[in-house]
């Protein structure tokens, strides 16, 4: 017995100990990039020593990336954009996935497998043509052309199929017995019973959304339409040597998605485990 434990003791502590090993060799670009946001250009790369905070801070980094570039404009496209496709694909995952969980139609399953199998294809190989389509709408350089590429996720679908296949049917069953329609089922049962899916979805459409590079590249062309992103690759372009300005940009750009995940990050395990295990 006391053998037994000692294994488990020490296989618990070698386990520990790779996870922090693991999650220092991840954080430590993060701390560079914060350390350098309150730096001078030449301080940024001075090694020996290193030095995580200057003597004298350089926090007026965080005030001049307002006024080098129109960052205010920047992220208010960012935020607008972000927002609407976020709550677009919660509508349209939540309603499609009810739909095929729940109800029963001719070729439902089909149909789910065909639209599921759009994943497994990279972005790459159509976005020339949704490019060429977007331009026949009239919706180039509008941020109405992503927003209409991004407000259906096969992802966000298969994610809350999963989910809804978990909840007894017998609580639908029960609710059109007592007369409630379809449309009420879904908002006043399913949608308040999938918290944990809806915030891991929110989570991967903000994150993936608030950082998408090439998507406002192909479609944003003006300068007051740009994405932070793109003003960022822009602020490198025309300041390529101020790199304590570029991190303190970098930082600011982040702090949404962390806000996003802290808030919802009680949900997020429950939902990936509720969710990625069932078939």
């Amino acid at each position: 017995m006391r053998s037994a434990h000692r294994k488990a003791l020490v296989g618990k502590i070698v386990t520990y100990l790779i996870l922090i090993i693991v999650a220092a060799l991840m954080i430590i670009p993060f701390i560079w990039m914060l350390s350098a946001s309150v730096k001078t250009d030449r301080e940024v790369f001075i090694m020996d020593p290193f030095v995580l905070i200057p003597k004298e801070p350089r926090w007026s980094n965080y005030v001049d990336i307002w006024k080098k570039i129109p960052f205010g404009k920047f992220v208010e496209n960012t935020v607008i954009l972000t927002v609407v496709v976020t709550v677009l694909q919660l509508l349209t995952s939540s309603f499609a996935a009810y739909a095929f969980a729940k109800l029963d139609f001719k070729h439902k399953n089909k149909l789910f497998l065909a639209y599921i199998a759009t994943i497994a294809m990279p972005w790459q190989v159509y976005m020339v043509p949704q490019f060429i389509m977007m331009r026949g709408m009239g919706l180039n350089d509008k941020l109405m052309a992503m927003i209409c590429l991004q407000a259906f996720s096969a992802f966000g679908v298969f994610l809350m199929k999963q989910f809804y296949t978990d909840i007894p049917d017998e609580l639908c069953e029960a609710a059109r017995i007592d007369g409630m329609s379809e449309y009420r089922i879904y908002a006043k049962i399913m949608l308040p019973l999938s918290k944990p899916a809806l915030s891991t979805l929110t989570i991967f459409t903000f994150v993936a959304t608030w950082n998408d590079y090439l998507g406002p590249l192909i479609y944003l062309r003006s300068k007051e339409k740009k994405t932070i992103q793109l003003g960022l690759k822009m602020f490198i372009s025309q300041y390529s040597s101020d790199y304590g300005l570029i991190m303190a940009g970098s930082v600011m750009s982040l702090i949404p998605v962390l806000v996003v995940f802290l808030i919802l990050q009680k949900y997020f395990v429950e939902g990936v485990a509720s969710t990625g295990l069932k078939g």
